[in-house]
């Protein structure tokens, strides 16, 4: 009898003992496949924010580009409708009294606003004092202007025409 007890109690012992570390191998398992997908899910959020913020970048990208596209249509219309006004300026009409005037009045006008300009720019650096410095800090924002100005109607349209004759 103590033999059946012996043989009972340790073979219930062992099938015990195995259901037990049956159950603690399969939670444990459980625990590291909940472990893994948790892992995964992390990864795979911080790629779609990836991926989400590389759109949104090239998207950004696009606009800057198109921005940067219509900046340079409108330049380019700017530049080509200054060409055209200067072309405009020695344009002939036909009616030769008209082309006259034009040919007269217009540079004369021209010259003599110049001319009032330059007087009046010599006494403010002559006000200044005639440094060099001195003349920089008289010219204004509006004398600057007006240089470039003279400069791109006579200088641009002497290079404008001596290109068209080539």
């Amino acid at each position: 009898m103590l033999t059946l007890i012996s043989f009972l109690g340790g073979s219930a012992f062992r099938l015990i003992f195995g259901g037990v570390m049956d159950w603690m191998n399969k939670r444990q398992d459980h625990e590291q496949e909940m472990e893994l997908q948790r892992l995964q899910s992390d990864l795979e959020e911080r790629r779609h924010t990836r991926n989400l913020e590389s759109i949104r970048l090239q998207a950004e990208l696009k606009v800057t580009e198109v921005k940067v596209m219509g900046d340079i249509a409108e330049q380019k219309a700017a530049a080509d409708a200054f060409v055209e006004a200067v072309k405009a300026t020695n344009a002939k009409t036909g009616v030769r009294w008209v082309d006259a005037w034009n040919g007269i009045i217009r540079p004369a006008g021209a010259t003599v606003s110049l001319a009032i300009w330059m007087i009046s720019m010599l006494a403010a650096f002559v006000a200044a004092g005639l440094t060099l410095d001195a003349i920089h800090s008289a010219l204004t924002e509006f004398d600057k202007t007006l240089i470039s100005a003279f400069l791109g109607v006579f200088v641009g349209d002497r290079i404008h025409t001596h290109m068209n004759k080539k």
